[in-house]
């Protein structure tokens, strides 16, 4: 039976070399750092940066998928110490981030990434008024990644959190203010027709419209987290 698991791996590791153009194989015999027949980097990779003008170097590990990163992403000091963990969808950062110091955590970063391959994406924003309500908005993508959620910083040394903020769709949300959503396209659904109703207060642009058309009864666009009984 071992003789067989290994021979399995052996094939497996064959066959992820044979779509490398380039790669090596790491001290745990997996295959990393691979560079595909169109150039683009695939699968785990262990990257080394070395110290340069002053700036210390650091090694970071994690899975590329067409070049972009995907996933958790860890990154450590020449020492082996942790500096961050982020995480990435579509090659942005995606999801919570965690950053350190030689004593412990120093803070947090909470991000949202957009599918590339859209040229707008929706996105739930919270009322500020009524945390349970949530309007569903329509947000142009310019490819990068949009701070979203709860930044918290902490104090290194006790690991006591001493601030936080709160930012939607990359705006620094303060407490008094109006809600973001309020400026923005929304997404409105006629629930009982299943189809999107047009807005009021402001006129659509196209790929709005088409963007509607396209997930009309798929989901509501404003929720109140009430449920039934």
């Amino acid at each position: 039976m071992r003789c067989l698991l290994s021979s399995l791996l052996i094939l497996f590791s064959l066959a992820a070399n044979a779509q490398c153009k380039t790669f090596r194989i790491g001290s745990r015999g997996d295959t990393l750092d691979c560079v595909d027949k169109n150039g683009m980097k695939q699968g785990k990779w262990v990257v080394k940066v070395a110290p340069l003008r002053g700036e210390p170097g650091f090694e970071e590990e994690g899975v590329f998928v067409n070049d972009r990163k995907e996933g958790t992403w860890r990154r450590f000091n020449l020492m082996g110490d942790p500096l961050a963990v982020e995480n990435y969808k579509w090659g942005n950062k995606n999801g919570i981030s965690r950053y350190f110091t030689i004593t412990g955590i120093e803070h947090e970063e909470s991000w949202r990434a957009s599918n590339p391959e859209k040229a707008f994406d929706t996105v739930e924003v919270q009322d500020l008024k009524d945390p349970n309500r949530y309007e569903l908005v329509v947000v142009k993508n310019d490819g990068r990644s949009l701070r979203h959620g709860i930044w918290k910083y902490y104090n290194p040394n006790t690991g006591a959190q001493i601030a936080s903020e709160k930012y939607v769709l990359d705006k620094l949300q303060e407490p008094d203010a109006e809600n973001v959503a309020k400026t923005m396209t929304k997404v409105t659904v006629d629930t009982t027709k299943g189809k999107s109703a047009a807005l009021p207060e402001k006129s659509k642009p196209k790929e709005v419209l088409e963007f509607e058309k396209k997930t009309s009864g798929k989901k509501k666009a404003v929720r109140d987290g009430r449920t039934g009984g």
